[in-house]
């Protein structure tokens, strides 16, 4: 069998699928034979020497679409479905629950997709968590985009012309975003303040050295997949009460709320923005989903009252390098999952994480959530 690695086409990607370490891996096994279009890993820092080195083929895009197994990062266009073959199996990420189009294209084309976003959340699937393996990444980068754009020293400094105090920063929301973003602000040296609506989230927070932020009025609201479930239209409304009285003694705020397949709720509002000092800088890691500030701009950076507020888009593939070896090691573990130790490709739907993450197989569309 053949895999293929094509250049990444979608504006501002500069990720690779597979890195040379993970192609060495798979060349390993037996039959399995790889080819990787030119100039696919140079934004990550691989030329197409370490892939040939890595024991990969280097070849054109048409070269890559005759492969069995095609591995991207991004959404593929509907010219790239377009042009793959009925039998081919294409892993991605797939956006599989609000990109019908793409879905039915797929399903089409007689692909067989497995979408990166549709890897169930448990124990064994862990090692094949892209989400959480690119939040990882964006946590990280929100962090030092709110760091460079406040303008000021996040850690306390006595100097003989006075003294600075640490920057207050509260990060909204404590998936592996919110989490990584607690974090790195603690390291920088600032004082963190952390919320989520789950309380299972409190104690990871303060485990990293942030303050939780506990609005007991608020019951427990983890729902399915360890994520948070839509609050009520009331309890909205408490909680947004609670961040705006918060945001006015906060220098920055860092958002990372979001549910998969939803619109991200709204926690900051216009009045919240308002409380805020000039100079202090909101980053909306929810802006592609509508972000949980009223203001934020998908792509943009605003400014209300001397307050910044940034929706940045696709922030992993800023970290192009880490964020790359990182998805590349989540797609070679579901790789082996469809790999026999022959190198025959063999798709097993009785497995939990082959079956969950399958969004299209012989002309249907797989999944109820999908097909809604």
């Amino acid at each position: 069998m053949k895999i293929g690695v094509p250049k990444e086409t979608a504006a501002g990607e500069h990720r690779v699928a597979l890195v040379p370490e993970t192609v060495r891996s798979l060349s390993k096994t037996e039959g399995v034979e790889l080819v990787v279009e030119a100039g696919a890993g140079g934004e990550a820092g691989h030329p197409d020497s370490q892939y040939s080195e890595a024991g990969a083929a280097v070849g054109s895009a048409a070269d890559v679409a005759a492969a069995d197994v095609i591995v991207r990062v991004d959404l593929p266009n509907s010219g790239e479905i377009a042009g793959m073959r009925s039998g081919q199996t294409l892993i991605s990420h797939l956006s599989p629950w609000t990109s019908a189009e793409t879905n039915a294209a797929l399903a089409q084309a007689g692909v067989t997709a497995f979408a990166m976003e549709a890897i169930p959340r448990t124990t064994r699937a862990q090692a094949m968590d892209a989400l959480s393996s690119q939040a990882t990444a964006a946590g990280y980068a929100a962090t030092l985009i709110a760091a460079r754009e406040s303008g000021r020293f996040w850690g306390m400094l006595t100097t003989a012309a006075g003294t600075i105090r640490p920057a207050k920063v509260m990060v909204l929301g404590a998936g592996v975003a919110g989490l990584q973003a607690v974090a790195t602000a603690k390291r920088i040296g600032a004082i963190v303040t952390g919320f989520d609506i789950r309380r299972a989230a409190w104690e990871q927070i303060a485990s990293l050295g942030g303050r939780p932020l506990e609005l007991d009025f608020i019951p427990d609201a983890e729902g399915e997949g360890g994520y948070a479930r839509p609050l009520t239209d009331e309890e909205n409304e408490q909680v947004r009460d609670a961040l705006a009285e918060n945001a006015a003694r906060q220098d920055v705020i860092i958002t990372t709320a979001a549910i998969p397949g939803r619109p991200a709720p709204i926690l900051i509002t216009e009045a919240a923005v308002a409380n805020m000092e000039p100079g202090s800088v909101i980053v909306d890691l929810a802006a592609e989903t509508g972000g949980n500030c009223e203001l934020t701009e998908a792509g943009q950076t605003v400014e209300r009252d001397g307050v910044k507020i940034i929706g940045p888009r696709n922030l992993a593939s800023e970290l192009p390098g880490h964020a790359s070896q990182l998805y590349a090691k989540n797609v070679e573990n579901l790789l082996g999952l469809m790999i026999t130790d022959e190198g025959k490709f063999e798709l097993d739907f009785e497995d939990d994480i082959i079956d969950a993450a399958c969004v299209a197989h012989e002309g249907e569309i797989r999944g109820e959530r999908t097909a809604r």
